[in-house]
């Protein structure tokens, strides 16, 4: 049998100004139509059923469904074509509803033009050829990179759905930035007391032999698709073992030190030490490039206080691991924009300028000031009047022209502190835009800005602010005045993306964005995923976010990923891809660098070749083609041509 049409009346909806009888007979006047049936709700059980059984009685080699958009129930109609034992490939929407009868007020022009979509309908699935998706084996191990909340997230919850996690951290310790903090807005809890369970959890919980957690290590290299990553690892070492009780005696007897970058170098810290108090791992690391040894000297200081045999190994060299995954998420998190190049705002150059991570530091018990903030500067002077500028490099089309969203909330989060610390302190806010988003943001503000000791003044061009020192304060001038004469100043600068953003979305093909974060494939529906198929984002490596939200994305991932790799399944792979003809190829290269999923490589004999997992049938690499050697399966240039002579005919 040649080809069925089938009429969907949408319950009136579209028969209200498409004549269904007037239509169907029309439709059975074009060469090649076998029958034609109309059925009232289509999408409904009912409709679904008896679409299925006129399939099964009548067999048609292919069909034409006359309803509503295909992007709302073609996957349907695919579906049930399949338990109708017709390809489903071999089928064509003809969307009469919102191209006609949603557009059209008059019935005679509607009848018309739905009449001629149904024709290009037919004269494009004549052309339909009987795809078949295929099945791959998948691995269903993952691989997390950045061990801060977002990762540490997805690590956990990927363990507790049953699957194998490598949880890779570039840094020595594990938690991110809120196991530095003293408080987490809004609720100022304790940051590394919240997320201390979830650190347990990952470093000795029931799940935790299912992560296998390496410090000091960046991936270097990966290779491969969806179900079937393989991923080239580097540790660097840590020339501790992980039979080190963490007691700490290694640390006093070593004679060199360097300022701690732990800390923003407001410390020393010994060439073997911990990063900061409470971190974890509870390993010290030590830094060989510090240690004497480096310089030749047969230092054994460290070793021989160090009460467990063995457990400092100078001659550790770190490992090169190569691990088989079949997804990955990204959650490399974020930094803040380097102060200096803002020198009217004095940082690096005044005296008591400082950047929130590095008063942040200033706060916290197992910063170095053991979270007593004191009543004179470091530098020495009487602690009575502390200057906040929030938006620095934010919100501002020459630096980052977004809102970098926690800045306000941060900034009076040191509001509350301060006064805590230092009941009489004057508080000074400089801002472009007050941010509080969410149920807890604007409490916190509104209980700053109430108290008598805090002042804000708005400002509207960052370079009107000038930091100076005069005498033993600090000058805050906003146009050319004075409107604060503070004993320190704090910057809160933008969010802004790592330095290993472009190196990794490199290495992955993943797309940053203007902003030179990781692009989501939608801002909004698809936030976690990225444009590759099986890499996925989580946390601040995809867009300024606080605490909850990236917890909340590296749940969301772990999701998705339990969701689309099953352990022990197979994947399916849509047939509604491109080819190369091999035989045709010129190896020109044009299709390489248009492909938006980076699907198409390169074979040792320089023609292309299209990676059918990660195609997604765009048809970029088909029109970019130059010799026309690309076909996109599904919409073959005959096929679309007959649509279109189908509809003007």
């Amino acid at each position: 049998m040649g080809v069925g049409v089938y009429f969907c009346t949408c319950g009136g909806v579209i028969s209200q100004q498409v004549d269904a009888q007037s239509a169907c007979a029309s439709i059975m006047e074009i060469p090649g139509v076998s029958y034609v049936e109309t059925i009232e709700f289509m999408c409904a059980e009912e409709g679904k059923d008896a679409l299925e059984q006129d399939l099964r009685r009548k067999k048609p080699k292919q069909v034409v469904i006359a309803a509503c958009s295909p992007r709302e129930h073609e996957n349907t109609f695919r579906r049930v074509l399949a338990r109708g034992e017709v390809n489903p490939y071999c089928m064509q929407m003809a969307n009469i509803r919102e191209h006609v009868a949603w557009v059209t007020t008059d019935p005679r022009q509607a009848l018309t033009k739905a009449v001629s979509v149904i024709r290009g309908a037919l004269g494009r699935v004549r052309r339909h050829e009987s795809l078949v998706p295929e099945s791959l084996d998948v691995c269903s191990d993952v691989l997390v990179i950045g061990a801060g909340p977002a990762g540490l997230k997805a690590a956990l919850g990927l363990a507790k759905g049953g699957r194998k996690v490598t949880l890779v951290e570039k840094g020595p310790v594990i938690g991110g930035m809120p196991v530095r903090m003293e408080s987490v807005f809004p609720g100022m809890e304790c940051g590394s007391c919240m997320v201390e369970p979830l650190l347990d959890d990952i470093l000795q919980g029931q799940h935790a032999p299912s992560i296998t957690l390496l410090t000091l290590a960046e991936v270097v290299d990966v290779a491969g698709y969806f179900g079937n990553f393989l991923v080239k690892i580097e540790r660097k070492p840590r020339y501790v073992s992980k039979g080190c009780i963490g007691c700490g005696e290694c640390v006093p007897v070593c004679g060199v030190s360097e300022k701690n970058p732990f800390n923003c170098g407001m410390n020393q810290r010994q060439a073997i030490d911990f990063p900061f108090a409470g971190a974890l791992p509870n390993l010290p690391f030590l830094n060989m490039e510090l240690c004497v040894r480096s310089r030749g000297e047969d230092c054994k200081k460290c070793q021989q206080a160090c009460p467990v045999e063995n457990a400092i190994d100078f001659f550790d060299r770190g490992e090169t691991l190569e691990v088989k995954v079949g997804a990955i998420v990204l959650a490399i998190g974020s930094r803040l924009e380097d102060c200096s190049i803002f020198p009217n705002l004095g940082y690096g150059k005044v005296e008591d300028v400082f950047t929130s991570f590095e008063f942040e530091r200033m706060l916290a018990h197992n910063g170095p000031l053991g979270g007593e903030l004191g009543s004179v500067t470091p530098g020495g002077r009487p602690l009575q009047t502390i200057a906040l500028i929030h938006c620095v490099g934010s919100m501002d089309s020459r630096y980052r022209d977004y809102c970098s969203e926690t800045c306000c909330q941060n900034a009076f989060k040191f509001n509350h502190e301060i006064h805590k610390l230092l009941p009489e302190a004057q508080v000074v806010h400089l801002y472009r835009e007050l941010v509080a988003p969410g149920k807890g943001g604007y409490p916190l503000i509104r209980q700053g800005m109430q108290s008598p000791h805090t002042h804000a003044i708005r400002y509207s061009n960052q370079d009107d602010i000038q930091v100076t020192r005069a005498a033993e304060r600090l000058d805050v001038r906003l146009s050319g005045d004075v409107v604060a004469t503070a004993d320190m100043v704090v910057l809160c600068p933008a969010t802004i993306p790592s330095v290993d953003h472009r190196q990794l979305g490199g290495m992955m093909d993943v797309v940053c964005d203007r902003n030179g974060f990781f692009a989501e494939l939608h801002n909004r529906t698809d936030a976690v995923q990225s444009r590759i198929r099986g890499i996925y984002l989580a946390g601040s490596c995809q867009s300024p976010m606080d605490l909850k939200q990236s917890m909340g994305q590296g749940m969301a991932v772990s999701g998705h990923v339990l969701a689309e790799l099953v352990a022990g399944g197979m994947i399916e792979i849509e047939p509604i891809t491109a080819s190369v003809d091999d035989q045709r190829c010129s190896a020109c290269g044009t299709c390489l660098p248009v492909c938006p999923f980076k699907a198409i490589h390169r074979q040792e004999d320089g023609k292309a070749w299209i990676n059918r997992v990660l195609c997604v049938g765009c048809g970029t690499c088909v029109a970019a083609c130059p010799g026309g050697v690309i076909k996109g399966n599904h919409f073959t240039n005959t096929a679309i041509m007959a649509e279109i002579e189908g509809v003007l005919a």
